[in-house]
């Protein structure tokens, strides 16, 4: 799907079960563009995590002299230079599809809610808050378009790690086995901090949405309340909901800066056991030089991938409550009750939920 191919003829049914039912749902509906993503994306990441392997070559060809080194030199240079052209096309290709993803996700959850809007008409209300309508249909779709634009740079990064780890045995066995542990270890060292992130998330996110509808609901009645004098006490309610959810991103943020300084620590003591593991058997002559420049300029930008993982974890711990909101607005249907006054006489329109 291209842009602008959109809006779309038939934006689809979604699985309104749950929040997660409706992220693999809209998941399924971006297939070829999440494939596209992930191309570009292992041509990216490839192409920079492979750098250092020419490095190595140019390295080692200085080191040893003689005749060939001119030759080994001048393939480094051909290989960075084809690498280099694969990093910048992969990763302008990778952004733009990304972000073609992330539009076209946004796209189709709008034009859910504006059927689901036209279908329910002034009924929707009677269930929902107007004010949860519009942060559904503006942070909401945000935020879920961030967890599926991220999917595909995580499989890349992901698919990345386990090729950076199964290439270093065959290149050097006695390092890949230091990496091929440590790589693990730096991947799940944020997972015991996760849950915790995720409720404070979840809490930072409910108290924003509540604001939200507070601010929307007192901007609708804003004429009334002036005429009865209550103007003053929706100001301070206001006031009170947003000291809320300023404090709660406060004790969020300081679990996600947690988790960001993890991400810097945990790789950092891989490098620091790679050199000093890699020193030892450059001294005994287990490897060269130009071996151990390219183990740890690859565990260098072993980094960079590594840093998706929090980024996934942080756009699905942001996506999913969004993702339950929408699911229960696109949930709700018009169902027939009987007036007051003839039996089996049609209502103007009833909402009830799905299911």
């Amino acid at each position: 799907m291209r842009i602008k191919d959109l809006p779309y003829a038939d934006p689809g049914t979604p699985d309104v079960r749950s929040g997660p039912r409706f992220l693999y749902w809209l998941g399924r509906q971006q297939r070829g563009g999440q494939l596209r993503a992930l191309a570009w994306g292992l041509l990216n990441f490839g192409s920079l995590s492979a750098l250092p392997y020419p490095v190595g070559i140019a390295v080692q060809a200085v080191t040893d002299g003689g005749d060939g080194a001119g030759g080994r030199l001048a393939l480094a240079g051909l290989l960075l230079l084809a690498l280099g052209a694969g990093v910048a096309l992969g990763d302008v290709m990778l952004h733009r599809t990304a972000v073609t993803n992330w539009i076209t996700a946004a796209a189709r959850i709008q034009q859910l809610l504006i059927r689901k809007s036209a279908e329910l008409g002034s009924t929707l209300t009677r269930r929902v808050a107007a004010g949860e309508v519009v942060a559904v249909s503006t942070g909401d779709v945000e935020k879920i378009g961030w967890f599926v634009e991220a999917l595909s740079r995580f499989m890349a990064a992901a698919l990345t790690v386990v090729l950076i780890c199964a290439g270093l045995f065959f290149y050097e066995p006695h390092l890949a086995v230091v990496v091929a542990i440590g790589a693990p270890v730096v991947a799940l060292s944020v997972l015991p901090l996760l849950p915790p992130s995720v409720r404070r998330a979840d809490v930072q996110r409910e108290k924003a949405g509540h604001a939200t509808e507070l601010a929307s609901d007192t901007v609708a009645g804003l004429r009334v309340l002036r005429g009865i004098g209550g103007e003053e006490l929706f100001l301070g309610r206001y006031r009170a909901a947003s000291q809320e959810v300023r404090g709660a991103a406060v004790r969020s943020a300081r679990l996600w800066s947690l988790i960001a300084a993890v991400q810097v620590l945990i790789p950092g003591l891989l490098l620091i056991a790679v050199v000093w593991y890699g020193v030892r058997l450059a001294r005994e002559g287990t490897v060269s030089v130009g071996e151990l420049v390219t183990v740890y300029s690859m565990v260098t930008l072993l980094a960079w991938p590594m840093r998706h993982f929090e980024e996934i974890a942080m756009a699905y711990s942001f996506s999913r409550p969004s993702a339950r909101r929408a699911a229960r607005v696109l949930s709700l249907r018009r169902v027939a009750e009987p007036t007051g006054g003839e039996a089996g006489a049609p209502d103007e329109g009833a909402v009830a939920g799905a299911g």
